[in-house]
């Protein structure tokens, strides 16, 4: 397979074939984020995707899950996109989950016959980064959106009838704004209604803007205590029936998996009885 560069996909894609259908992110400009710098964003050529594609059947015996990166592979024209699904349904047709990256803007892009569209040819779920839903944290992460452009694109993806996948960031307001992070994220998720919403907890990487920030001073970092606060104050106020929600990353310091809203009030202890005892995972057992 010809990759550019290092290849991200979401932790749930783990057993998927990744198909390197953009190269970056078109976005490429929040304050957190390490990935893609390498990369100035274009989208590859038809006829090298389709010959990837093809290549891929004679290397793999049978493929389950196929997810289509980069980091916004549906900026790709309509057209386009619904012939890579097409060619991946019919070279692959074991294939169950056809899973993709989509940013704010590239949702905003496509109409919602064209999600349709995407939808009935065969794309399964959609990774949406929602990192919080405070207008001021957005602003200052330079997330590119507001939260209501944010909660208009996730609600946009479900009335097309795809599966959304929702990420938010723990420690994303910093000292200062945690409290209105943690509600207003829980909030923001509450109007989406994503099907899955995974919780990471930052960690800041050398090279990104957030880290001068952090040296500078400008931005203080949670302790783990303040964390599980700020975790337990948006699980509180998290109220989203039947989404499946996961902190299990390995950068969180508490791990907690469940249902909402059946399995809230469990998780909610867990983090109590860890804020009671300190129980957090290690600094260097952390990873992205």
């Amino acid at each position: 397979m010809k990759y550019e560069g290092t290849v991200y996909r979401p932790p749930s894609e783990a057993r998927s074939w990744i198909l390197q259908a953009t190269i970056g992110c078109s976005h490429n400009r929040c304050t957190f984020c390490s990935m893609y710098k390498d990369k100035s964003f274009r989208i590859r050529g038809m006829d090298e995707i389709i010959q990837e594609i093809h290549e891929a059947r004679g290397m793999y015996g049978r493929l389950e899950r196929i997810f289509i990166a980069d980091g916004d592979a549906l900026m790709i024209r309509t057209e386009n996109l619904l012939a890579i699904i097409e060619e991946l349904r019919g070279t692959f047709p074991e294939c169950q989950r056809i899973g993709i990256y989509a940013s704010p803007r590239s949702i905003h892009l496509k109409s919602e016959r064209d999600l349709r569209a995407l939808r009935e040819a065969g794309l399964g779920i959609a990774y949406l980064g929602l990192e919080s839903g405070s207008d001021s944290v957005l602003e200052m992460v330079k997330k590119g959106d507001t939260r209501e452009g944010i909660i208009s694109a996730g609600r946009k993806i479900k009335e097309a009838g795809l599966m959304l996948s929702v990420t938010v960031i723990s420690g994303l307001g910093g000292s200062e704004g945690w409290e209105e992070h943690a509600i207003e994220t829980a909030h923001a998720v509450n109007q989406i209604r994503p099907d899955y919403l995974g919780l990471l907890t930052l960690m800041v990487d050398p090279g990104t803007e957030l880290w001068d920030q952090v040296e500078s001073g400008e931005f203080s970092l949670l302790s783990p205590y303040e964390i599980a606060q700020e975790t337990l104050l948006m699980l509180k106020n998290l109220d989203s029936p039947g989404c499946v929600f996961r902190s299990n990353h390995a950068s969180n310091y508490v791990a907690l998996k469940g249902t909402l809203n059946r399995d809230r009030e469990e998780m909610i202890s867990t983090l109590e009885n860890a804020l009671k005892g300190g129980d957090f995972k290690e600094e260097w057992m952390r990873r992205l």
